[in-house]
């Protein structure tokens, strides 16, 4: 294994993989943050070059986290299927790459030697990709996952409906809720960030979702975004509950620190699967968003984009039913500015479509960042023609709970038409029984909350 090579004349060196893989990443604040990234262009290319030439063993043989010390390497490592490994352990990252993008490479042979790769694996071909690239490369390959409606499927675009509201009102939540719903969001889930993390007010609100889901049959999912140990309290306590969430690091250490471990997620997934509302069997959301572990000072000095492979590793082993980069959501201090973001958004969608998970983005920023809706528009559009599977929908784009900016409620619609994409089959039919959609676009109707009520009286 050459970690050195000569560029322009100059000579470059690195101390270890976990360096190099640091070096070769895109232009990233985190990174820089945390003291990891090249100190020029030049040493950037000169670290794709000496990456391109490893060998899928030689990442596989160095995880970011030592495998005695952390069961995110533990479940990521056990969890590769070793005969196809022993296919491809020779293959160079460049020769990966290559194959990846080749037309010939269909999205069933992927599928099958994504088996035998690691997170690192995964993480160091990415670096390797342009933008276009990462299109490419995610736009062959679909993964589906069923809890009341499969999602991912070929030709759709889906949307978590995020009706949030600054007091948890549930009439307030209730109103941003009906309104999504006549935009056509809503397929992928109906779930809701809380501002109080407490038992007796999710289940509220979740029983306020569970109603109207029922009221108007709706065929989706419902969630409402607490803390793990809190969704578990609301449903021993009886409370309506299709999917439970949590967001995930790519280390034990930053799984420690959002409070909880793989036990609390193990126990979370049985009990949803046996008083759960839904049919399943994948039950579970994961979010991530590169940078979280640099926060918790959880990274082991590895780079981001390496720690968020490992978030999707990790989430494979739990069959979920939606994982999704909240991509702009940290801040500045993680990724400065639209291009960072873009390109995060690309590179999480991509990895986590290798990796195996049905892999969604919340094409998102914050006040304080270098972007503006324009960004995250051109974000979600990319997304769409790389096969995600949901993007976020909010009232114009505006969360006025948690402070940031992302997709509106109408910006799906615009997407799944110009690229002559659907929304998830099932929902589909009932956007048609309501009114609001038509041959795959919206109606007049559409944006006229009232009208759903009214539809389902005159029925």
């Amino acid at each position: 294994m050459t970690l050195t090579t000569t560029l322009l004349g100059q000579s470059f060196s690195f101390k270890s993989v976990k360096e190099l893989l640091a070096k070769a990443n895109e232009e990233k604040s985190g990174d820089k943050l945390a003291g990891l990234a090249a100190a020029s262009d030049l040493e950037r290319v000169a670290a794709k070059q000496v990456l391109s030439a490893l060998l899928v063993s030689d990442l596989r043989e160095h995880p970011a986290v030592p495998y005695e010390q952390d069961d995110v390497t533990r479940m990521i490592q056990d969890g590769v299927n070793e005969r196809i490994y022993s296919e491809v352990r020779n293959w160079s990252l460049a020769e990966l790459r290559e194959w990846l993008l080749d037309a010939n490479t269909s999205e069933s042979m992927i599928k099958r030697v994504s088996a035998g790769l690691t997170a690192e694996v995964i993480a160091g071909v990415c670096k390797l990709m342009g933008n276009l690239d990462l299109v490419l490369a995610a736009s062959k390959i679909n993964v589906t996952a069923h809890c009341n409606t499969t999602i991912g499927l070929r030709g759709t675009l889906a949307t978590r409906l995020q009706p949030n509201h600054p007091t948890d009102s549930v009439e307030g939540v209730t109103a941003s809720l009906l309104e999504g719903l006549s935009y056509g969001c809503g397929d992928a889930l109906i779930g809701l960030n809380p501002v109080n993390d407490n038992a007796s007010g999710m289940t509220a609100l979740l029983e306020r979702f569970d109603e109207i889901v029922r009221k108007f049959e709706i065929p989706t999912q419902i969630c409402v975004l607490g803390h793990i140990t809190t969704q578990i309290a609301a449903l021993k306590q009886g409370a309506p509950m299709d999917v439970i969430f949590q967001s995930i690091a790519g280390s034990q250490r930053g799984n420690e620190a959002f409070g909880f471990t793989t036990e609390t997620i193990r126990e979370a997934q049985a009990l949803l699967r046996q008083n759960g509302t839904a049919t399943g069997p994948n039950v579970l959301y994961f979010e991530t968003g590169q940078g979280s572990e640099l926060s918790s000072e959880a990274h082991f000095g590895t780079d981001q984009v390496t720690m968020e492979a490992r978030c999707y590793g990790y989430a494979k082993a739990f069959s979920p039913f939606m994982v999704n980069t909240v991509v702009g959501f940290i801040g500045p201090e993680y990724l400065y500015d639209s291009r960072q973001v873009i390109r995060a958004g690309l590179e999480d969608h991509f990895m986590g479509k290798l990796t195996g998970i049905p892999m969604g983005c919340d094409c998102c920023y914050t006040n304080h960042m270098q972007a503006d809706q324009n960004d995250i528009e051109n974000l979600a559009l990319l997304l769409g023609a790389a096969g995600v599977n949901y993007i976020i929908g909010v009232p114009a784009g505006d969360d006025v709970m948690l402070n940031y900016q992302t997709n509106a409620y109408h910006d799906a619609a615009a997407i799944r038409e110009i690229l002559g994409l659907r929304p998830l089959p099932e929902f589909e039919a009932w956007l048609e029984r309501m009114g609001i959609m038509q041959d795959g676009k919206l109606t007049a109707l559409a944006g006229r909350p009232e009208l759903i009520s009214n539809r389902r009286q005159a029925q």
